[in-house]
C-alpha cells in the first residue's frame, strides 16, 4: 500500500466529515424551525443550546415532563426505498405521545441526526419531517445535533434520535389518583403499525420476498414501502382539547411496543385490571396481513402491534360519552373499548414486564386483509 507523503495536508474532510455540508444543513432548516415556533420559543436556531420561557407560554406553577425515543428499524424501510419525508414525524409522534400521557403539553423538541457521511437533501428531507411533526404536535423545534461519524455507521445509513420537554401545571399530572374499578376504556384509532415492531415486520416482508416498490398485498393501491411508511400518529390536539373542555380524562397510555397487553397496565393502580372487547373497533387490513404472514395467534400480536390503538384513555363510565364527542370534534376515531374492573393490576410494571391479569380480552378481532 502506498504511503502518503510526508509532508501532505490532511483534513477534516479528508477524513470524511465536511463541515461546510454541516452549515448548509443548518441555514436549510432555520425556515423549517421558524414555522414551528409557538409562544415562548424566540431563539434562533444554530446557538449553544435552546431556549424557552414557561411564562409566555401560559403556564403558573408547571410541573416539567420529559421524553426521548428513536424510530427503530422502521429507519431501514425509509433508507431502502429513499422515501424520507415523514420518518421524522414519526420521531415525534413517539416522543410528544409520551409526554401527552402524563398530562403534559409537548412545548419544545430536539433532534439528533447521525451518519456516515451527510447528504445534505436527505437530511433536509428528515428534518422537514420533523418540523411538520412539530406542528402537528402545537411544539417548536428548537434546536438539535447533527454528527458525521464515519467508520460507526454503514454508507447510506442513518440514525434519529428526539427528545421533547412538557409542562403540566401542578397537581394536573396524569394517571389521576381516582382511576379505578367502573370506569371505561376509550381507544384512539391507530394510523398502521406506527414505529414498533419493525424488525418482525421486515423480516416478513424478506421471507416473502415482495420488493418494496411492488403493490402492498394489503393496501394494492400504494407501493409497500409507502404504506409501512405512513406516520404514527400525533395524539396530542385532540387529546389536549378534550381534556381541557371535559376535564374528564383520569388517565392515558400510548400503545408503543408490547402493544395493549403491556401498555395499559402501566397507567393502572394496584387491584384494578383492564377488561377489553376485542370486537369493538376494526382492525386495520395491515395487521390482517402481518398476522397472515407471520401465524402469530391473537394473544401474541397483541402484545406485539398496536392492532389499530395507538392511545387509551381512562374516563369515568358517566363521561365516556362527551369525552368521545369532543375528540370527534377534534378528528379523532374513538371507540369505547372496555372498563376496568377489579382483579390483579400492576402498578406502574416496566415496560415489558406486563402481567397477563392486568388485561383481560373478550370477543374477538376484527381482522381483514
Amino acid at each position: 500500500m502506498p504511503s502518503r507523503p510526508q509532508h501532505q495536508t490532511l483534513s477534516y474532510r479528508d477524513s470524511g466529515v465536511d463541515i461546510d455540508v454541516g452549515n448548509a444543513l443548518v441555514e436549510a432548516i432555520k425556515p423549517l424551525a421558524k414555522a414551528t415556533l409557538r409562544p415562548g420559543a424566540d431563539a434562533a436556531l444554530g446557538g449553544f443550546g435552546g431556549l424557552f420561557d414557561l411564562k409566555r407560554a401560559g403556564f403558573k406553577d408547571p410541573i416539567l415532563v420529559a421524553a426521548n425515543d428513536g424510530v427503530g428499524t422502521k429507519l431501514k424501510i425509509a433508507i431502502a426505498t429513499g422515501q424520507h419525508a415523514s420518518i421524522g414525524i414519526d420521531l415525534v409522534a413517539m416522543c410528544v405521545n409520551d409526554v401527552l400521557v402524563q398530562g403534559a403539553e409537548p412545548l419544545f423538541f430536539l433532534d439528533y441526526f447521525a451518519s456516515s457521511k451527510l447528504e445534505l437533501e436527505t437530511a433536509r428531507s428528515v428534518i422537514a419531517g420533523i418540523a411538520d411533526g412539530c406542528r402537528l404536535a402545537g411544539c417548536a423545534l428548537i434546536g438539535g445535533e447533527t454528527a458525521e461519524m464515519p467508520g460507526l455507521y454503514a454508507d447510506g445509513d442513518y440514525d434519529l434520535a428526539g427528545f421533547c420537554v412538557g409542562a403540566a401545571e401542578r397537581g394536573e399530572l396524569l394517571p389521576r389518583p381516582d382511576v379505578g374499578a367502573g370506569d371505561g376504556l376509550i381507544g384512539l384509532a391507530s394510523s398502521g403499525v406506527h414505529s414498533n415492531g419493525y424488525s418482525l415486520v421486515r423480516r416478513l416482508v424478506a421471507a416473502a420476498g415482495i420488493p418494496w416498490e411492488a403493490p402492498a398485498p394489503f393496501q394494492p393501491a400504494t407501493s409497500l414501502g409507502a404504506a409501512l411508511l405512513a406516520p404514527t400518529r400525533i395524539y396530542v390536539k385532540g387529546v389536549l382539547k378534550a381534556m381541557r373542555e371535559t376535564g374528564a380524562i383520569k388517565g392515558l397510555a400510548h400503545i408503543t411496543g408490547g402493544g395493549l397487553t403491556e401498555n395499559l397496565p402501566r397507567v393502572l393502580p394496584a387491584a384494578v385490571a383492564a377488561h377489553l372487547d376485542l370486537a369493538a373497533w376494526p382492525v386495520p387490513a395491515v395487521f390482517g396481513w402481518l398476522k397472515e404472514a407471520s401465524r402469530l395467534d391473537d394473544g401474541e400480536m397483541l402484545r406485539t402491534f398496536n392492532c389499530g390503538i395507538g392511545m387509551v384513555a381512562v374516563v369515568a363510565q358517566s363521561d365516556t360519552a362527551a369525552v368521545m364527542a369532543a375528540l370527534e370534534a377534534a378528528g379523532e376515531r374513538p371507540a369505547l373499548i372496555g372498563g376496568l374492573e377489579p382483579g390483579r393490576g400492576l402498578k406502574a410494571p416496566a415496560k415489558g414486564k406486563g402481567d397477563a391479569e392486568a388485561v383481560r380480552y373478550s370477543g374477538r378481532l376484527r381482522w381483514a386483509g
